[in-house]
């Protein structure tokens, strides 16, 4: 149960920032351009990862390792937060919030290719998934595409989904394959990667802001509510399946209803409480149901068969 508290706690931290404008209305007076705030938090997590992992004398990637850890970054985090940006003209936050919410189910169609293979699926997964969007559904309006752009930002917005998905599936499968028992190098590469690669995306598109007045108080903000976030993220990824991990797509969203409702206290229809419950009830299975048995069994039977060979060859 410890990963799963841990990953609600990133699940709060997410939620914090679509929070943050209502909560906080004068903590950023100055507006920064989006990609540029999205380099932030990364260069404070490659710092804090490479101070962290040079302390512990971790072992780092080499080779292949380096560039998994670079693939990871850009998968995770650079071309998903490109596309987003290239398509808010076209697509609202909204939208947006539904068709991230088909993580979990990308996840759970990807995990058995791209992730740890066969091992760690969830019994009834998929089903969970989709019960879950359709809650995000209840709530969440979706503007149909209008235009010839719209329809490409959606697709594009998709593809972005499904790549966030593909590499925390990847992600997972290289934590556990990673020399020592700290994911601080990987964090620290991937978060650089993600860095750099936004930092010059905003170098291309976006007229860069250095005041101090608008710095300062996104710097405390992503050292005091991202970062905290991305490290559990990374640590999440020794401990807990990719499918498990998407929820936080389902979960953020949710707990930021929850909180809007605590404090304005709306009224909730019937088609709103019957979203709230497919969220938590399909997010709460992917965290809680037990793996599959016949995908466990299939493993076992595969190391059983290689042992058997190996033990042959041995004799032979």
């Amino acid at each position: 149960m410890a990963p799963v508290a841990r990953l609600l706690v990133l699940c709060l931290l997410s939620s914090l920032g679509s929070l943050r404008s209502d909560l906080l209305p004068n903590l950023m007076p100055v507006a920064l351009p989006p990609l540029e705030g999205e380099a932030l938090p990364f260069a404070v997590l490659a710092g804090v990862a490479a101070v962290f992992a040079g302390w512990r004398r971790e072992k780092w990637p080499r080779g292949r390792g380096i560039l998994a850890a670079v693939a990871v970054g850009a998968g995770l985090f650079l071309v998903p937060a490109v596309i987003v940006a290239l398509s808010a003209a076209w697509i609202s936050s909204m939208t947006r919030v539904v068709l991230f919410s088909l993580a979990p189910v990308f996840a759970v169609v990807l995990e058995p290719y791209v992730g740890r293979g066969a091992g760690g699926g969830v019994r009834g997964g998929l089903l969970a998934a989709i019960a879950a969007v359709a809650g995000v559904l209840c709530l969440f309006p979706v503007d149909a595409p209008r235009s010839v752009g719209a329809g490409i930002a959606v697709c594009g917005v998709m593809v972005a989904v499904a790549c966030v998905a593909a590499a925390n599936c990847y992600a997972v499968r290289i934590a556990a394959e990673l020399p020592g028992n700290s994911v601080a190098p990987m964090a620290a590469i991937a978060g650089t990667t993600a860095a750099v690669g936004l930092a010059v995306a905003s170098a291309m598109t976006e007229h860069a802001v250095w005041r101090l007045d608008a710095l300062r108080p996104a710097v405390v903000w992503s050292a005091a509510v991202e970062l905290p976030g991305l490290l559990l993220l990374f640590w999440l990824m020794r401990r807990i399946s990719a499918a498990r991990m998407t929820t936080r797509f389902v979960l953020a969203p949710l707990m930021a209803i929850l909180v809007s409702m605590a404090v304005m206290r709306p009224e909730v229809g019937v088609r709103g409480g019957l979203g709230l419950l497919l969220m938590a009830s399909g997010a709460g299975w992917l965290l809680l149901a037990p793996e599959d048995d016949a995908a466990a069994e299939l493993v076992d039977v595969e190391t059983g068969i290689l042992a058997m060979q190996s033990e042959a060859h041995t004799t032979v």
